[in-house]
């Protein structure tokens, strides 16, 4: 995600890096380079010029201590204006503490809003809510269809009448499902279009107006840059939305949608979705968006998908293996399933500090793992727990069962063997002694 706006970014930061002091010549060289740099990525040109303005005279004004370098100065300064011009905090949903909350997703068709609403509801279950899905798509079967398949998969019901093609009584009849059977949160899946028109501001409209929903989510695909302003202009002076979603930051975004969005409706971007899987939906946190943009990682998302996602007992048994030096291939299908449930190794590469810009390129193929998993799998238990046993016959037999190459598994017993002498020097070394003691007193 933004690879490409981190890189530019980065590359247009190291001319002042070097210099030792700010001057206004090279500060308006830098900040020519930025203004360019954001309008590639399909900012906004008003929020663009109006960002450089305000980055430029915030630098202009600044002393440089001898403890800084110009570079960190204006790196710091930016990372202040991007997280401001993305909304400065997080925002989450409004919840009614009595009487049913009522969601209503709005948007294009193809921005992902039924798979979101599948998404928010699993969120929202796991807040330990009582959800109702509801299918007001009349125009797209394949949607309802779509929404009971997600409906099943995260046991949650899905509200929907199949021979009825008023999307308003739809929605009106779902929330009185909801408060007779005692759910108290309703997510609407509307009708999107393939551009804004008349017919499907006015559906909305009147779906607003039957419901009167506690929450708007318009829900917008961040990879369609400026067309996702355009048409969250066009639905916020329709139907006066409370929140924006941006979907598929896993996939090729610029970033301009991320960036112009909030400063254009003045509403608050409040969650983020990628991938296809259902836990794959983030609270929106502007200066975490900001840290990876300027390549200093997300080190606070990573930690909280590691709390979310790895038992604390699990973690700590394998951590004891690891430096006693007994780790076995049971212990790293462990730890491979452990990773997997965190989310993408993409995803997760780009929250470390310094590697966001560096993986642009990098092959990071989560289908490696599963073809880890495969090969020690297909190994016995003896084998598993005793690598040393693995000769030739029986590598072969693993090659063949788990459908790789004898190549394939000769590669992961050297990494395995490598990773074991890796251990070893960190047992012996004493300073990592040192801080294992310290972290176990604490």
């Amino acid at each position: 995600m933004l690879e490409d706006l981190t890189l530019k970014i980065d590359k247009a930061l190291k001319k002042v890096t070097g210099q030792g002091r700010l001057t206004e010549q090279n500060i308006s060289d830098t900040m020519r380079e930025l203004r360019i740099i954001l309008l590639d990525a399909d900012v906004n040109y008003k929020v663009a010029k109006s960002f450089i303005d305000d980055v430029k005279e915030k630098a202009l004004g600044q002393e440089v201590l001898a403890s800084v370098s110009p570079g960190q100065l204006i790196t710091k300064i930016l990372y202040d204006e991007l997280t401001r011009l993305m909304g400065g905090t997080s925002s989450e949903l409004t919840l009614n503490p009595t009487g049913p909350t009522i969601i209503l997703m709005v948007g294009l068709q193809g921005s992902g809003k039924t798979t979101f609403s599948g998404k928010l509801a699993k969120y929202l279950k796991d807040k330990n809510r009582k959800v109702l899905l509801t299918a007001a798509d009349v125009y797209r079967p394949a949607a309802r269809e779509q929404l009971k398949t997600l409906g099943k998969q995260i046991d949650v019901p899905v509200f929907s009448i199949d021979d009825n093609n008023d999307a308003v009584e739809i929605a009106k009849k779902s929330v009185e499902y909801a408060t007779e059977n005692g759910l108290n949160t309703v997510i609407i899946d509307t009708a999107g279009r393939l551009h804004v028109d008349e017919e499907l501001m006015d559906e909305v409209k009147r779906i607003k107006e039957a419901i009167n929903p506690t929450e708007i989510l318009f829900v917008v695909d961040s990879m369609t840059g400026q067309d996702a302003v355009n048409s969250a202009k066009a639905f916020h002076e329709a139907v006066e939305f409370h929140g924006v979603v941006l979907t598929k930051l896993d996939g090729d975004s610029r970033g301009g949608s991320a960036l112009s969005i909030k400063a254009v409706v003045d509403v608050p971007i409040k969650f983020t979705s990628f991938g296809e899987k259902l836990d794959s939906i983030e609270i929106f946190h502007p200066d975490r968006l900001a840290s990876r943009i300027l390549g200093k990682g997300d080190v606070i998302s990573l930690v909280e998908k590691a709390q979310a996602h790895i038992d604390e007992k699990e973690a700590e048994d394998l951590e004891k293996k690891l430096l006693s030096n007994k780790f076995d291939f049971e212990d790293f299908l462990k730890q491979i399933k452990m990773i997997k449930r965190m989310g993408s190794l993409k995803s997760l590469l780009g929250m470390v500090p310094g590697l966001g810009a560096n993986i642009k390129n990098l092959d990071v193929d989560d289908k490696q793992l599963v073809k880890v998993e495969s090969i020690i799998q297909s190994m016995t238990k003896e084998e598993r727990t005793n690598p040393k046993i693995l000769n030739g016959s029986r590598r072969m037999r693993i090659a063949r069962g788990s459908g790789n190459s004898i190549q394939d598994v000769n590669r992961l017993i050297k990494q395995f063997k490598e990773m074991g002498k890796m251990m070893k020097m960190f047992k012996s070394n004493k300073n990592m002694k040192r801080l294992m003691k310290k972290k176990k007193r604490r």
